[in-house]
């Protein structure tokens, strides 16, 4: 069998396939040959046309498992709602900043004016209360000082000098230094938040001796120590990235942006709860705001050295706009992985608006501990006073004021400014209203969070609470959110209101157990917590973001 299939039509295919008629391709032939025959006399069916058929005809049903495709078009519509969603976010937060930051600049000023003036006015009045002057006129005037000391202190530092010894520096140098220099801003910002607390609460906080005054005077020094050197770092990220705009090449300025693309390889890949991405976002307001003001400062600059010359302002405006764009492009693309890798929908972003929402309407009630600048710097991380000192030190430097009229642009600047700011905090607050009705986060407002005293439990100091600030309320049973705050008299037993990070170190009352068992029930406590006690830097898990 076979030779005559050897001799037949089969072994001429076969050896057209082979290639060669001689030799071991003859016997391989053979061999397949006598394989096929012994299956077809064994009837056994390898038919190549009944498969080919059956690849072609064979079905399946999606609806087998329905839930598991509905999750994934879920998923690819939370993907498309991230962008929306999340530009809605930074939007507010970015205003949220621009209130805090206008606030230096316009609003600070009249208020120590005005503490000042109550201060050297004082004695014609008579003095009516034990306070030469209230906390929050106290923290106004302590901020104000420390923004004219270390304005003072910057005219020490040149410019123009740090200009050109990072320009001789090698691009890799340079990169590396950028780098270093975000690092440095995160760790000042967390650090610097507590120096100025610690300060603004030794100088307030009520004092049986005189002699207890005396321990603002290190604080004080500390905190223009923080301002100052902040300030510094903000400074020589500001050169660094005047220099990568001012490269030939631009590879320096390309290599910048590269390191946003960097950051999402570090983040899309970890494991992200609610809060951790609650810490991501705020960060990246804080970032994007940091770097608006940043390239305004660089902006400035190349405009002065190019005597104001409005045709280089088109030349700086592509360089500006690829910065801007790949921010905003690596928020999304980070946002968009994170929230599908962890299975977290978009509304979350609606949340943390609300969170963002809640802390500027509680800063106008007649109970608020904190004001909303100093929120905004615990919430976001960012802290207005260095920033402010620095645009300050080079707004003065590019533009010289001479003559009447140049006075009279000045006051009508200032004017300016402080119209945006009323408006931009006219909406802000209309806006967060809404956002907190929206998010029935009502109740929150009326029942702050309490620390209760030893001794006593939580529902007694809370109803006491609520007997002691029965002032706090108009007749129709409406809190205002524009009133002053009421002080309380000195008898009246220490009623905290905890901050973010007091409320999540302070351990339950009543309960006299292990330190193990108090740490456990720490850390189970903390992935559930609400997202008003989450701070830019309270530990959510095992990262800070």
């Amino acid at each position: 069998i076979g030779m005559s299939v050897e001799n037949g039509w089969l072994g001429k295919v076969a050896s057209l396939f082979v290639g060669r008629q001689q030799g071991n391709g003859r016997a391989q032939v053979l061999l397949l040959i006598y394989v096929f025959c012994l299956c077809v006399f064994l009837n056994v069916d390898i038919s190549l046309l009944r498969f080919i058929s059956a690849e072609l005809t064979r079905g399946y049903f999606l609806e087998h498992n329905e839930a598991k495709y509905t999750e994934r078009r879920e998923r690819v519509y939370t993907c498309l709602r991230i962008p929306k969603e999340l530009e809605k976010l930074m939007f507010f937060g970015i205003f949220s900043c621009l209130d805090a930051f206008l606030y230096v600049f316009t609003l600070l000023p009249l208020r120590v004016f005005l503490a000042m003036f109550r201060f050297i006015t004082l004695p014609c009045y008579g003095l009516r209360d034990r306070r030469l002057l209230q906390p929050a006129q106290v923290c106004d005037v302590l901020k104000g000082v420390i923004l004219v000391i270390c304005y003072f202190m910057m005219h020490y530092v040149d410019y123009s000098m740090m200009y050109h010894l990072i320009r001789g520096q090698s691009v890799i140098k340079l990169y590396i230094i950028y780098n270093m220099l975000e690092v440095a801003d995160r760790l000042l910002s967390s650090f610097g938040q507590d120096i100025l607390d610690a300060l603004y609460w030794t100088a307030t906080e009520p004092k049986e001796r005189k002699r207890a005054h005396i321990g603002v005077i290190p604080h004080f020094f500390m905190a223009v120590l923080y301002v100052f050197a902040h300030a510094i770092f903000i400074m020589v990220q500001a050169t660094t990235l005047n220099v990568a705009f001012n490269s030939h090449n631009k590879s320096l300025l390309t290599i910048m942006m590269s390191n946003n693309f960097v950051e999402i390889k570090g983040s899309v890949f970890k494991k992200f709860e609610k809060n951790n991405l609650f810490q991501m976002s705020n960060s990246d307001i804080k970032e994007r705001f940091t770097n608006y003001v940043l390239l305004l400062i660089v902006c400035l600059r190349n405009m002065e050295q190019f005597s104001w010359n409005p045709d280089h302002l088109w030349v700086l405006f592509p360089d500006v706009c690829m910065v801007v764009a790949s921010e905003i492009v690596v928020d999304i693309v980070k946002h968009a992985f994170i929230t599908k890798f962890n299975d977290i929908t978009a509304d979350v972003y609606s949340e943390y608006r609300a969170s963002l929402a809640f802390d500027l309407v509680s800063s106008r009630q007649k109970n608020a501990y904190t004001d909303y600048s100093d929120s905004v710097s615990r919430r976001m991380g960012f802290i207005p006073l260095p920033l402010a000192v620095l645009l300050i030190r080079v707004v003065t430097s590019s533009i010289k004021v001479q003559g009447v009229l140049a006075y009279v642009c000045v006051v009508l600047f200032y004017c300016g400014l402080m119209s945006l700011k009323v408006l931009n905090s006219i909406v802000l607050l209309g806006k967060s209203c809404q956002y907190v009705k929206e998010a029935k986060m009502e109740e929150k407002l009326f029942n702050p969070v309490l620390t209760a005293t030893p001794g006593k439990p939580a529902g007694k100091q809370q109803s006491m609470f609520k007997s002691t600030q029965g002032i706090s309320t108009d007749e129709n049973g409406s809190t205002s959110v524009t009133s002053q705050p009421v002080h309380q008299k000195e008898n009246t037993p220490s009623l905290l209101v905890t901050s973010n990070s007091d409320q999540f170190l302070t351990t339950p009352d009543g309960e006299e157990k292990d330190i193990s068992q108090d740490s456990s029930e720490l850390k189970h406590r903390s992935s559930k917590k609400d997202l008003l006690e989450i701070d830019r830097f309270t530990i959510c898990g095992n990262r800070i973001d």
